[in-house]
């Protein structure tokens, strides 16, 4: 796999609400460019699937790894692309605010996705690279 992007930012709120956020998959449109509806079908666990509505078509992710409260791999096959997603957040200040982390890494196979990998990188990175500052923004938004 190759690295789309790696982003990271400072919220302002303890991991539990960060994660709280993170996971609250039917309001996860709230930071998630482009997601228009998501909903996980068995909750939040290592094999669960995330089935979500983007830019006019319904698409699944799944769970591949999952550290509750700490971090979450979501994997997303479509054609010849496999993207992951991973989540991660780190406690500061005594849990008064979270470094949250964001790496995208893709992996391409086959014709003609193979040639394409760089533009899919590219798309990916320009979709998606704003989510943990869209993140923070609904975190600190958040009731507590």
């Amino acid at each position: 796999m190759k690295r789309a992007f790696a982003v990271d930012a400072v919220i302002d709120r303890p991991a539990r609400d960060v994660w709280r956020v993170l996971t609250d998959w039917e309001r996860a449109p709230r930071w998630m460019n482009g997601v228009e509806s998501m909903r996980a079908e068995s909750g939040t666990r290592i094999g669960s699937t995330i089935t979500f509505h983007a830019r006019g078509k319904t698409r699944t992710s799944e769970i591949a790894d999952l550290d509750e409260g700490r971090s979450i791999t979501l994997v997303t096959v479509q054609g010849g692309v496999t993207a992951r997603y991973v989540y991660r957040l780190e406690p500061l200040d005594g849990d008064a605010r979270t470094r949250a982390h964001l790496t995208a890494d893709l992996a391409t196979t086959g014709f003609p996705w193979v040639l394409f990998a760089p533009l899919i990188r590219l798309a990916v990175r320009r979709t998606d690279a704003g989510q943990i500052s869209a993140l923070r923004a609904a975190t600190e938004g958040a009731p507590a």
